[in-house]
C-alpha cells in the first residue's frame, strides 16, 4: 500500500512540474505572408525561431501564423498588439520610412547579405536616431537580391518598357518606375501572380526568386537582369516593445542577442539562396533569363535614366536630423568590404 501511494506522489510530483514548466512557456506569434514555401517563411522564421528557443531555454516559443493582412497592415498590427511579431517592406508605407531607401539605391553592386549586414551597421549608427520605427522594437533588417524585371514580353529595349502596366512595390522603385515611363500598378506582393495571369499588369519588377516562390515563370516568363542590379528592396523586422516588456529582463536580452545584426545577415543569405535556385529553376521550367553586362546598351541606358536618385533621396530627407551623406558614405563602404570578406572566404573553401 505504501509502495502504491509512493508511486502516485510521485507521479503527482512529476506532472505538477511539468505544467509548471508548460504555463511557464510564452508563445510569440509572428504574422506573415507570401507562400510557404518562401525563404522568409521555409528558411528564416524558423531558424530565428530555434535561435530564440535556444536562447530561452524553452521558456519563449515562435508560432509562425500566415496573415491575411494586406502586409502594409502588419506595423499597425503589431504595434497594436494583434500578433507579436511580423515583417513587412518599408515602401508599403510611402513616406514614413524614407531614410530606409538608402540601400534600394541603384548601383550598390552586392548580393542582399552583403546589403543586410551594411544596413543593420548604419542603421545603428546614423539612422536609428530618427526614429521611424516609432511603436516598434526592430530586430531584423533585410534586403531582397537586387531588382529584376519579369515580364510577359522580351526587353530588348528600356523602351520596350514605355507605357506597359508594371506592379511595382513602392520606395525608390516608384521614382525608377517614372523614370522608365511605365504605368505603375501598387499591389502586395503576394498578388502579383494574379495580377499577372488577369493580364491586369504587363510585368513585375521584383527579385529572382520569386520566379519560383510564386510561380512567376509561368505568367512572366522572361527575365532581365542588370549586372549590378535594378534596386534593391529594404524589409524589416519587427516586434512589439508590450511584448518584450512582458517577458523577464533574461528572455527579452536572449532575444535581443539572436536577432539584429545576425538575424539581419541569415535573413540576406536566405533571399540570396532562394535567387540563385530560382533563376535555375526558371530556365529548367523553360524561362528566359537574360543577364546584361555592364556595357549592354540596357545597362548603360538604366545607369543614365536613373542619374540623380542619390541627390534626390538626400534632398527628400533634410528633415530628419542625421547626416545622411555619411550614412550613405558608410553603407557603401560597408557593403564592399563585407562582399570582398564573401569573396574571400569562398576562395578559401
Amino acid at each position: 500500500m505504501f509502495k502504491n501511494m509512493r508511486s502516485i506522489v510521485l507521479a503527482s510530483t512529476v506532472l505538477a512540474g511539468f505544467s509548471t514548466y508548460t504555463s511557464a512557456q510564452t508563445v510569440l506569434n509572428v504574422s506573415t505572408w507570401l507562400p510557404p514555401t518562401h525563404a522568409q517563411n521555409a528558411v528564416v522564421w524558423p531558424t530565428w525561431g530555434k535561435w530564440v528557443e535556444e536562447a530561452t531555454e524553452g521558456r519563449v516559443t515562435v508560432n509562425i501564423e500566415y496573415s491575411s493582412n494586406n502586409p502594409a497592415q502588419l506595423f499597425d498590427i503589431v504595434e497594436d498588439g494583434v500578433s507579436d511579431a511580423a515583417f513587412s517592406f518599408h515602401g508599403f508605407i510611402p513616406g514614413r520610412f524614407k531614410l530606409q531607401e538608402i540601400v534600394e539605391l541603384p548601383g550598390l553592386g552586392v548580393n542582399a547579405e552583403a546589403a543586410s549586414a551594411a544596413h543593420w551597421r548604419t542603421y545603428e549608427k546614423y539612422l536609428k536616431k530618427a526614429n521611424e520605427h516609432d511603436g516598434l522594437e526592430l530586430i531584423g533588417l533585410f534586403t531582397h537580391g537586387t531588382g529584376v524585371m519579369q515580364t510577359r514580353f522580351p526587353v530588348t529595349s528600356l523602351d520596350d518598357l514605355k507605357g506597359k502596366k508594371i506592379r511595382i512595390g513602392g520606395g525608390i522603385q516608384a521614382e525608377i518606375g517614372s523614370r522608365l515611363e511605365v504605368i505603375p500598378v501598387a499591389a502586395p506582393g503576394n498578388k502579383v501572380y494574379e495580377l499577372m495571369q488577369t493580364g491586369v499588369v504587363d510585368g513585375v519588377f521584383m527579385p529572382m526568386t520569386e520566379q519560383q516562390a510564386q510561380r512567376l515563370y509561368e505568367v512572366a516568363p522572361y527575365v532581365t537582369a542588370l549586372p549590378t542590379g535594378m534596386y534593391m528592396g529594404s524589409f524589416v523586422m519587427f516586434i512589439s516593445p508590450d511584448f518584450m516588456d512582458s517577458l523577464s529582463e533574461k528572455d527579452a536580452n536572449a532575444i535581443r542577442s539572436v536577432s539584429g545584426e545576425r538575424l539581419s545577415i541569415m535573413a540576406g543569405a536566405a533571399w540570396d539562396k532562394a535567387d540563385i535556385a530560382a533563376k535555375k529553376y526558371a530556365e529548367e521550367k523553360g524561362g528566359t533569363v537574360v543577364v546584361l553586362d555592364k556595357n549592354d546598351p540596357i545597362t548603360l541606358s538604366y545607369t543614365e535614366k536613373t542619374s540623380g536618385l542619390d541627390e534626390n533621396w538626400l534632398a527628400s530627407v533634410k528633415d530628419k536630423n542625421v547626416d545622411a551623406r555619411a550614412a550613405l558614405k558608410m553603407l557603401r563602404a560597408e557593403a564592399q568590404a563585407y562582399a570582398k570578406e564573401q569573396q574571400k572566404d569562398a576562395g578559401a573553401r
